[in-house]
């Protein structure tokens, strides 16, 4: 059904203050949700992807609304910068990187097991707008994964691409040291709402049935 956000930002703000949070701790603004018109994003729709072909590629699978509705993650990180980075660390590796959007979901972890049915060496990474984001391999469950990585407002610009690089060891049939990320309790509280209303204006691009496409990432 549709949500109205006037009513939603209302909740929020009401549950904020039974979690006694002030308001400087979440960020309700309406900049803050990166919700804008699709303009000329960095990622160019190609057209239907397809099965990769070689052993030597990863794909990055990204959300519906990633660098199209949505810029920037949860903490204000621009998409084409985390992007340049799970990219790079995946190169590094020797290996290539390819990207996909996937709409039929906006589950990370649905998301990485449709790019893992598309990627030449069955490896994938799952990516969503607010910056969430796991490694997942084809023979494993949906719910299964190499690695996870829940809290994204820890995630920096250097554990993207950590993740690159340990998804490309994957592909090559290594057993990577996981990426070591931050871990902070606070986390949760402090960004529950503004990962909540993120989420929900993610899912308003979610295209039920819709095949996944190809993306060029330009500049």
């Amino acid at each position: 059904m549709d949500i109205n956000e006037k009513l939603l930002r209302g909740i929020i703000a009401e549950v904020i203050a039974e979690m006694n949070l002030s308001s400087d701790t979440v960020a309700l603004k309406k900049e803050s949700t990166h919700d804008d018109e699709p303009t000329d994003s960095f990622l160019e729709e190609l057209g239907p992807a397809t099965l990769g072909s070689g052993r030597d590629e990863v794909v990055i699978a990204v959300s519906p609304g990633f660098g199209k509705y949505q810029h920037k993650n949860i903490v204000d990180v621009p998409h084409k910068e985390i992007l340049r980075e799970l990219m790079a660390g995946i190169e590094e590796e020797g290996l290539k990187a390819r990207v996909i959007r996937v709409f039929r979901t906006a589950d990370v972890a649905f998301i990485a097991v449709e790019g893992d049915k598309l990627s030449g060496s069955g490896v994938s990474i799952g990516l969503q707008s607010r910056g969430t984001s796991l490694i997942h391999q084809r023979d494993l469950q949906p719910l299964d994964n190499l690695e996870l990585f829940p809290q994204a407002p820890l995630l920096t610009l250097e554990t993207y691409r950590a993740i690159g690089k340990n998804a490309a060891k994957y592909a090559k049939g290594e057993s990577p040291n996981p990426v070591p990320t931050l871990n902070n309790q606070m986390v949760r509280p402090k960004f529950q709402a503004k990962s909540a209303l993120l989420h929900i204006k993610e899912t308003k691009y979610v295209v039920p049935g819709k095949d996944a496409v190809e993306l060029k990432v330009k500049g």
